[in-house]
């Protein structure tokens, strides 16, 4: 998990680029004898750590009661900086064997409060949406790396000065992701890092020092930005979906295919975790754990990474009826009505969640899927046009692509064709080609500009598979219908 340093500016530039929405967010120096709070935006190659010279994190696992695997090493990796590896001398893992062991004490979560300062820091926690919940582990993180005794502080110095997370990348590839729903996202989390400041700095300020969760520091955007992509970089959800921060555990990096696994056993109140050998681990081979299947728009945002040919990535779109009847005319659909439905196709619609008051309107292409099941019902519905017709099958089936022509030959390469339409649109939204994004990578442009071109140019050979893939169908039931 651990990511590599985004490419600098000055404090009042990013200031500036977050109140433009430009999302940049970078970091300001403080001079203090407690453990500072800044964070400065490093060069673009290998992220420092918080400390220039930080303890020995598996010795510290060790001493608190932890087990490592004597094989186990913490390797610098020129592409995901630290992970943990097997080292060369020690042979292979074989599967079964416990990699790392963390007592109950070692994982750091947000604590029910102990005391004063504690219970400032859970008021200002629970002003922070559901949704961005890392910020509320990322309080917790902030309180300790403040403190100058902290328990944690040998795990906290190892951390990464800065992330490769998006709200750090400068302006400029900002504009380089080039799609619309991230962009949203970035835009969204500088605002609320710009507007929680305010709340944190008005709550603070009638705090008495010592019950000061920050012992007194300022916390300002940039700081609580370094702790919400702290947390988010490298918390796990666990034990009924309550985030930690398992120290050298975290530093596993990702895999779909990984060879360890996470075990959990004892409760929330004493979480004791540990990661156990799914396949043999060769000699040198870096020990990896699945974060989840998801698209690389949370990868990025969350994660600081994008993963090439992701079978699980997506290209969101709105379920409009203009658009929909602007891709289905191009697509050579004769008097298409997505933006008039009949009564009993807006039945079927709400039933899709996609009319109606509180119907979520966003749906996708790409993905295991490969074509949103709900878009496809929708377009197979009205498409046909024949209650009748429709009425015969479930929604389970109209959503599937795996049924092959529902509703019938024509139908079937109708809705496909509008499909490919809208990839097609979707394909015009960015500004620049497939080949132009592949000689910017060949030129090995900084770290940020890499990952927001290579962000893009996933999305867009994605839309060019579900082209083909689709265009295969198409061809098939030409076939099909010719044979008949």
């Amino acid at each position: 998990m651990a990511a590599a340093a985004a490419a600098g500016a000055t404090p009042a530039t990013a200031r500036k680029a977050l109140l433009t929405t430009t999302a940049t967010l970078l970091s300001s120096s403080l001079a203090r004898s407690r453990r500072s709070l800044s964070c400065s935006a490093a060069a673009a190659s290998a992220a420092p750590r918080i400390a220039p010279q930080p303890p020995d994190l598996l010795r510290w696992v060790q001493r608190e009661g932890g087990f490592v695997h004597p094989a186990l090493r913490v390797v610098d990796h020129p592409e995901h900086g630290l992970g943990v590896s097997a080292a060369a001398a020690e042979g292979d893992i074989p599967p079964g064997d416990v990699l790392i062991a963390l007592p109950g004490r070692l994982p750091l979560r947000l604590r029910r409060p102990a005391g004063a300062a504690d219970a400032v820091l859970v008021q200002l926690a629970d002003q922070v949406p559901e949704e961005l919940w890392a910020m509320r582990l990322g309080l917790r993180l902030l309180q300790e790396r403040a403190k100058s005794d902290s328990f944690w502080w040998p795990y906290i110095a190892n951390l990464p000065e800065t992330f490769t997370v998006p709200i750090f990348f400068p302006g400029e590839d900002i504009k380089n992701l080039q799609y619309a729903p991230l962009l949203h996202q970035v835009n969204k989390r500088c605002r609320f890092l710009l507007e929680f400041e305010k709340e944190v700095k008005h709550k603070l300020g009638t705090v008495p020092l010592e019950d000061h969760p920050f012992c007194g520091q300022d916390v300002n955007s940039s700081s609580l930005g370094w702790a919400m992509s702290a947390a988010s970089t490298r918390a796990f959800r666990l034990h009924g979906e309550i985030p930690m921060l398992l120290p050298l555990i975290d530093m596993c990096n990702h895999s779909f295919n990984p060879n360890a696994r996470i075990v959990q056993e004892g409760n929330v109140d004493s979480p004791d975790m540990s990661v156990v050998a799914e396949t043999k681990i060769d000699q040198n081979a870096a020990v990896t754990l699945n974060y989840g299947c998801y698209p690389n728009d949370f990868f990025l945002l969350d994660y600081g990474f994008v993963i090439t040919s992701n079978s699980y990535d997506q290209v969101e779109l709105s379920y409009d009826g203009t658009l929909l009847d602007a891709a289905s005319m191009a697509a050579g659909v004769s008097s298409p009505n997505f933006s008039a439905p009949a009564k009993w196709q807006q039945d079927i619609l709400s039933q899709l969640n996609l009319y109606g008051e509180g119907a979520i309107l966003k749906v996708s292409i790409g993905g295991p899927e490969i074509v949103d099941g709900r878009l496809l019902a929708a377009l197979r519905v009205i498409i046909a046009a024949d209650p009748d017709a429709v009425s015969g099958h479930d929604l389970k089936t109209l959503m599937s692509l795996k049924e092959k022509a529902p509703l019938g030959p024509a139908v079937e390469a109708s809705a496909l064709r509008t499909v490919l339409a809208l990839c097609t649109f979707a394909l015009q939204h960015f500004h620049t080609k497939i080949m132009e994004d592949e000689a910017i990578l060949k030129r090995e442009p900084p770290l940020t500009t890499e990952l927001a071109v290579q962000f893009r140019l996933q999305k867009k050979l994605l839309l060019l598979d579900v082209i083909q893939n689709l265009s295969r169908r198409i061809k098939m039931l030409a076939l099909d219908k010719s044979t008949v």
